[in-house]
């Protein structure tokens, strides 16, 4: 381990933590602390969704991807966008009814808060799972570089991120987020650089054009191929419409926009930024195979940060380790405040009955700590597996996404749905979703590409709600019929 890479890695966690604790700002109450005060300029916001949804996943997953593959990844981000397009004209303008607290608080209003309260506590359990594998991918380059044993830096991305987080709740979050996306892209461009110089300059990408490893689109009708045209345009729409639209990672950071307007163009606006992200560390992907770092016997995830240690110089080598760093940080302060937030408004403000904003700040804070400490036991307790990080990070999220997107449409287009229904469509849903993610007990549709999962889920979600709207009470009506004569 060369000292100046150390010294860059140092210099960036030290700053990170400064930068974190002048931009927070004064927290007064709740509000200040989870949604910024709802006073976030639309860029950040954008810039803000990008870095939360990248995760060090994106950074040295997706090239791994490129590297042993092509570039049909991408079309995963043309539905990305679409499904972003659809929840600012259909979801958006709803949030901003008057005055939210979390994503599912909409929910009670139409349901009930028996519905809220099991829609967050889904959103819990997914987010926790999920950030869980993206702690532990960021542990990987970390260990290479610098011999730390995977808990160990699993460790100290827990305490970094905890103490600006901590203190500064979402605004110190959301502009340590446009800083660390700033890194992150550097240390992808310099990689792409000094990968394609090292594979002879730029006409290489002929040979990788002649070798089929430039292929974007793929127009094939299979539920069974991984990444085609259709997956990706549907399956990311509505992966895209749960993530963005129904997530309160990414909800609570909309909310914190000054009109519904602003939240609208950050969110689109993220859409076009992340497909020029993906297409950007899917060419490092492929440079890295131009420069021949795709060696047999290692992990796909191992590509990107086995080239950072042993081909890039010193200084940069730190560098682009702090920008994986980076995107880590930014993800898990999301996800840690993000959880901290639904849990203090959706569980603990209706049970207690406390809802001072000065008392729900510290009760916040204490929860971010808590959430911290589970995210970190978690991530240590991972075990390693030959599956992409990021393809399981997403697989897992699908579990639920389905769910959650579900219920949401079963609110806006069908009016029998009562908060029975919607809690048993949850339920059912995930439980239908579980062996077909997750392959155990047992498996059904056995091949199904994952991209697909979101769709599959929505549909179990929004046809079971709608069977059990149809249930017969005692009485003989249907629960529509009952709501309707009340």
């Amino acid at each position: 381990m060369r000292p100046l890479d150390v010294a860059v890695i140092a210099a960036y966690c030290a700053a990170v933590v400064v930068f974190g604790l002048v931009l927070s700002g004064r927290q007064r109450d709740a509000s200040d602390y989870f949604l910024g005060h709802r006073g976030l300029p639309w860029w950040a916001i954008m810039l803000s969704i990008v870095a939360t949804e990248t995760s060090a996943l994106t950074v040295i997953s997706i090239p791994g991807i490129a590297a042993r593959g092509d570039l049909r990844f991408l079309q995963l981000a043309f539905g990305y966008l679409v499904g972003r397009i659809g929840v600012a004209a259909f979801l958006l303008p709803g949030y901003f009814e008057g005055t939210q607290d979390t994503a599912y608080q909409r929910l009670e209003r139409r349901f009930g808060p028996g519905a809220r309260r099991a829609a967050s506590g889904v959103f819990l359990l997914t987010r926790a799972l999920a950030d869980c594998v993206r702690v532990f991918a960021t542990a990987i380059p970390l260990a290479i570089l610098t011999h730390w044993s995977l808990p160990a830096g699993i460790l100290a991305i827990g305490i970094v991120t905890v103490i600006y987080t901590w203190v500064g709740g979402l605004r110190a979050v959301v502009w340590v987020d446009v800083i660390q996306l700033g890194v992150y892209l550097l240390g992808g461009v310099a990689t792409l650089v000094v990968a394609t110089r090292l594979a002879g300059g730029a006409a290489a990408f002929t040979r990788a054009w002649d070798a089929g490893k430039l292929i974007t689109l793929d127009f094939t009708p299979s539920f069974t191929v991984l990444y085609t045209f259709w997956s990706g345009v549907v399956g990311g729409a509505l992966l895209a419409g749960a993530s963005h639209g129904t997530d309160h990672v990414i909800v609570q950071r909309l909310l914190a926009a000054r009109a519904l307007k602003d939240a609208q163009r950050a969110l689109i606006g993220s859409g076009v930024f992340i497909i020029a992200q993906f297409a950007l560390f899917l060419l490092v992907g492929t440079s890295l195979w131009l420069a021949g770092m795709d060696q047999g016997g290692i992990r796909s995830d191992t590509i990107y940060p086995t080239f950072v240690i042993t081909r890039l110089p010193a200084g940069l080598a730190g560098l682009v380790v702090a920008g994986i760093l980076a995107a880590a940080m930014s993800s898990h302060a999301s996800a840690v405040n993000s959880l901290a937030s639904a849990s203090t408004h959706d569980f603990y403000t209706p049970l207690s009955g406390r809802q001072e904003p000065a008392h729900l700040l510290w009760v916040g804070r204490w929860l971010t700590l808590v959430w911290t400490a589970v995210l970190v036991a978690g991530a240590i307790a991972f075990r390693n597996q030959n599956t992409p990080v990021v393809q399981l990070a997403l697989s897992i999220a699908s579990i639920t996404y389905g769910g959650l997107l579900g219920t949401y449409i079963l609110g806006g287009l069908w009016s029998r749905a009562r908060q029975r229904d919607v809690i048993v469509a949850i339920v059912v849903s995930v439980l239908a979703m579980t062996p077909v993610v997750l392959g155990v007990p047992w498996r059904w549709l056995p091949g199904l590409a994952w991209p697909w999962y979101v769709p599959l889920g929505t549909a179990v979600t929004v046809l079971m709600g709608m069977a059990s709207s149809l249930v017969r009470r005692p009485d003989g009506r249907t629960d529509g019929q009952a709501a309707q004569a009340a």
